[in-house]
């Protein structure tokens, strides 16, 4: 049995990750109208737990990434931007949206910043040779083969749709986390490791340099929340929980579970299998508690009555 946020009855530390189809809806046109309303809906949820609590924000970048890497591709005088300068690009625009539309909810003297974040993986890391991490718009079966030859990108399934993929290696640290850090200490609500951070690695020279690949939002999350010593974990996406059997008639949602438990089952390595792992390894690891659901359900989800919960037991 855990208790709810409310209950411990003191200001905690929560970390919220907004996944990347939480702020732009899927099959919906990637136009900065539609991504501003999405963020101003996803902080009528978010202002609440601000004014309580000590807040950390993370989100995806997987629709605006993939964007952002067509549109760099169309210009032909020049190369390509390589993902981990338009992972910086995406955390600046979104960090700026959500800090503007949070702090238009919240009292004037509230304090918030975005800080750009860069992530450490590693070079050796086995998921280079293996892509998974959906980027980019959703295209039919047909042009995502044609876009593939065309570009060298690796495609895969999403849902009935396709999508670009990229390798999604594992986070090792986060370089920016002292001033994550103070600025919480100080009561600043942080924006932070978005898209997973700014992927980077040494090389050998010993200098870092970025990486042409995309760490998962929810394990870069998992990582940022266990070092600050979160007590909440929050994986908002568009889906109100894990559900076991998925895409069956038999569907079911799983309400609470344990990190033994859940493990026993099979999900996407794109898309809930990423977000299963983050959540257990940050109770596994911690003691504490995360919960994967739906953004507008998020007041239930810190009070446990709504999404999945993973708790130790």
């Amino acid at each position: 049995m855990f208790l709810s946020v409310h209950a411990w009855g003191i200001i905690v530390r929560l970390v919220v990750a907004l996944g990347g189809n939480a702020l732009l809806k899927r099959g919906e046109e990637q136009t900065s109208e539609n991504q501003r309303r999405n963020v101003r809906e996803a902080c009528k949820e978010l202002a609440p737990l601000a004014k309580e609590h000590q807040l950390v924000i993370t989100h995806g970048n997987g629709p605006q990434v993939g964007l952002l890497a067509l549109q760099s591709a169309s210009y032909k005088e020049a190369e390509e931007y390589p993902l981990d300068v338009l992972g910086a690009q995406t955390e600046g625009m979104l960090g700026y949206a959500i800090q503007q539309e949070l702090g238009n909810l919240l009292p004037t003297e509230s304090s918030l910043a975005t800080i750009l974040t860069m992530v450490e993986v590693d070079p050796d890391d086995p998921a280079f040779e293996n892509p998974t991490k959906p980027i980019g718009p959703i295209y039919s079966e047909h042009e995502a083969r044609r876009i593939s030859e065309e570009k060298g990108w690796s495609i895969s399934k999403d849902g009935s749709n396709w999508r670009r993929v990229v390798p999604s290696p594992e986070p090792h640290r986060i370089f920016e986390l002292r001033p994550i850090h103070w600025l919480l200490e100080k009561g600043v609500i942080v924006i932070c490791a978005g898209g997973g951070g700014i992927p980077t690695a040494y090389n050998s020279e010993g200098s870092l340099e970025g990486v042409e690949v995309v760490i998962d939002k929810d394990k870069a999350s998992a990582l940022l929340a266990r070092q600050l010593g979160a007590r909440l974990l929050i994986l908002a996406t568009d889906a109100d929980g894990v559900y076991r059997d998925w895409g069956t008639g038999n569907q079911e949602l799983i309400q609470a579970t344990t990190p033994e438990e859940i493990s026993k089952m099979d999900f996407e390595p794109g898309s809930m299998g990423p977000k299963v792992e983050a959540a257990c390894d940050f109770v596994m690891r911690t003691g504490e508690r995360a919960v994967i659901g739906a953004l507008t359900d998020i007041a239930e989800m810190v009070e446990g009555r709504a999404g999945t919960q993973f708790t130790i037991e």
